[in-house]
């Protein structure tokens, strides 16, 4: 039987909870989530699972029991992979359990943006009978959407923008060919493209050294004047400060951001003074049906790794012939 406490960073569906009793853990909700609080909390923990927040290089410098971080959901960019890592602990993360709520979320973004919802909404509460006649709506049908990244996310994002009648390209160089027919999507050659030839360009990249910004001045000038930017990656993948100059600009028609740099995003920053931006704070991996499946996959592989069994989605494979052992 697994023994042991497992520290809760920030909450998890009650499934996921009830997957890690039922294994013999138990689950140890955390008192905060800065790095002094979390370094106290999971003094005696075996296992952690972490959402956004990620886990800090203090606090696995603390934890000389731990074995296994688990990470609800995909971004790992918040764990300090390279000090877990040498600390011989494993890091699992749950690719996919989420890619229909976050897809999902994707169109909603676009659709509110062609249908320009928000304004639409407040014309008809405010009385103002003129909103029809004066705002830009936009059919989608016969479209590009371009997808920059192609994996589970993109992937799915593909065959519901298809399913839609949208023209599908996408950014996946390490993807083989069968994942692009497959999602009814057209191979593109560069992300350079990919601006150049979409109408919506949707992100779906991890957040790294080398796509941190990735979406600047120069990418947003390659794009389309009437050309919506969509992200429910990570808000570090776009220079926020050159977004709003492109949007203030005409560069650009606007912005879906389920992510952004800084999150909860600040009261008065100037994305949220954008009328041409949908801001929603990072939900699309929050339905009720996401939320239980990825809960219950972090739970079964942080209680693989503590059983001794390969567990799916290893972030840190080079560490598990030297992890920790009981």
């Amino acid at each position: 039987m697994i023994t042991g406490p497992c520290l809760i960073v920030q909450p998890i569906h009650a499934a996921g909870l009830d997957r890690l009793r039922a294994a013999g853990l138990e689950p140890r909700p955390a008192r905060g989530t800065d790095a002094e609080t979390l370094a106290r909390d999971v003094e005696g923990c075996v296992a952690v699972i972490t959402r956004n927040t990620g886990f800090p290089a203090e606090a696995i410098a603390a934890a000389s029991d731990l074995r296994v971080i688990g990470v609800h959901g995909t971004g790992t960019d918040h764990v300090a992979k390279a000090a877990a890592t040498e600390a011989g602990i494993v890091v699992v993360n749950t690719p996919g359990a989420n890619a229909v709520s976050v897809a999902e979320q994707t169109l909603a973004l676009i659709f509110a943006l062609a249908k320009a919802l928000p304004g639409a909404d407040r014309s008809v509460r405010q009385g103002d009978d003129t909103f029809k006649f004066t705002t830009r709506l936009v059919e989608l049908a016969g479209l590009t959407l371009g997808l920059v990244g192609f994996g589970a996310i993109g992937q799915t994002t593909a065959r519901l923008g298809s399913a839609l009648g949208l023209r599908v390209l996408a950014y996946g160089p390490s993807r083989p060919e069968t994942d692009f027919a497959t999602a009814g999507a057209l191979r593109a050659t560069s992300v350079e493209a990919v601006l150049a030839e979409a109408d919506i360009v949707s992100l779906h990249l991890p957040l790294t050294a080398s796509t941190r910004q990735l979406i600047g001045r120069a990418q947003l000038a390659r794009m389309k004047p009437g050309a919506f930017l969509i992200n429910t990656s990570r808000g570090g993948l776009i220079d926020e400060a050159a977004l709003v100059e492109a949007l203030e600009a005409g560069t650009i028609a606007g912005a879906g951001l389920d992510v952004t740099a800084q999150e909860p995003l600040p009261p008065g920053h100037p994305l949220a003074r954008q009328d041409r931006v949908i801001l929603t704070p990072h939900v699309g991996g929050s339905t009720e049906a996401a939320l239980i499946r990825t809960a219950e996959t972090a739970a079964a592989r942080v209680i693989d790794v503590l059983a001794g069994r390969h567990p799916g989605g290893l972030v840190n494979p080079e560490v598990w012939d030297q992890r920790r052992r009981a």
